[in-house]
């Protein structure tokens, strides 16, 4: 069942197309680029690319920014943090952590689609300090430990 969440267009991004899912059964919503200019990640650059839009959240949920599958295959473009949370409680402009892992500078326009947006239901743990944990069958293995 959706939810409502509040956006506000950041000044100047009247030409911004609202973040949309693509299809009916789109995880998440398509973010793009609101750059005035246009932007080339040379290999190995990073960059926070503004979206022109910030958001509230209902609280017990957040926004989870990743980063588009396309970009990654045609282009080595990820992002630095994914994914990125947008917390309920953040009203300021939502921007994404762009890098280029590819080998070949990319240029990024203004509309041009860049992440996604995810909305989820976050539960809050409580911490509970103990002497020792319990056992399990994994035990403390990690990093590989499980086998290939």
């Amino acid at each position: 069942m959706p939810i409502d969440v509040k956006i506000f267009r950041w000044p100047d991004n009247e030409d911004m197309p609202l973040p949309a899912y693509a299809t009916p059964g789109s995880a998440g919503m398509d973010l793009s680029a609101a750059v005035t200019d246009p932007l080339t990640l040379e290999p190995g650059m990073r960059a926070a690319v503004p979206t022109g839009f910030g958001i509230a959240l209902p609280e017990g949920y957040e926004a989870q920014v990743r980063p588009r599958s396309g970009l990654a295959l045609k282009y080595g473009i990820g992002m630095v943090n994914a994914p990125g949370t947008i917390d309920s409680d953040y009203r300021g402009e939502i921007k994404v952590l762009l890098i280029n892992h590819g080998s070949q500078s990319v240029t990024l326009c203004r509309g041009d689609r860049i992440a996604q947006l995810i909305i989820a239901p976050v539960e809050r743990g409580r911490l509970i300090e103990v002497s020792e944990l319990p056992e399990s069958a994994r035990g403390a293995g990690g990093f590989g430990s499980t086998g290939r």
